[in-house]
């Protein structure tokens, strides 16, 4: 379960950007001084392996040019990026977003998280607050992809309720690779 902290997704001009909290985590907007450690996490090539669009090497000016967009995509209403943060000790540990379409009534949610961090259940739990959070803000589904060659984002997926749709074959290119996709998704009347 995760505590919000919004007014609605329905008059996202009164909105603050949310802040949600978790047992052991906290998700809230990235601040320019977080540059740093986003482009250390980011940087590593284990993380660029698992994720369509993080580079490697990662160029110096990409964090504080990818933190810089997501004030206007959140009042644009079609992106909500949040850090993923340790409680105990304010650690920014990963990133998880939600790229929405309205009209549908839907978003996408893609993550990462640092390799040092893996294995600790902080994405699963990241994973039910954003997931939690997207159906209180009245989107009617959530869905996410993965590389076939990655199946433990497979598996906090299956943790976080989502179902396996299919997979995508050659879906996407990574490193002039044809890479194949599963599909995870869930809707509210899942819940």
């Amino acid at each position: 379960m995760c505590d919000l902290d919004h007014r609605g997704y329905r008059d996202r001009s009164i909105m603050d950007y949310p802040r949600l909290q978790t047992e052991r985590l906290i998700l809230r907007g990235f601040y320019l001084n977080d540059a740093p450690r986003v482009q250390r996490l980011a940087g590593d090539r284990a993380i660029a392996a698992t994720t369509a669009l993080i580079p490697h090497p990662y160029p110096d000016g990409a964090a504080e040019h990818w933190i810089g967009s997501h004030q206007s995509a959140f009042e644009a209403g079609t992106q909500i990026t949040f850090a993923i943060v340790r409680r105990q000790d304010d650690l920014l540990v990963g990133a998880i977003s939600l790229e929405v379409r309205p009209q549908h009534k839907r978003a996408e949610v893609g993550y990462w998280m640092g390799r040092e961090y893996w294995g600790n259940g902080y994405t699963t739990e990241a994973l039910r607050a954003v997931i939690e959070y997207a159906f209180s803000i009245g989107l009617h589904r959530v869905f996410a992809e993965h590389f076939s060659t990655n199946p433990a984002s497979g598996r906090v997926m299956q943790k976080a309720g989502m179902r396996h749709e299919g997979t995508l074959r050659h879906h996407m290119m990574k490193w002039d690779e044809y890479v194949d996709c599963e599909v995870y998704g869930i809707i509210a009347a899942d819940r």
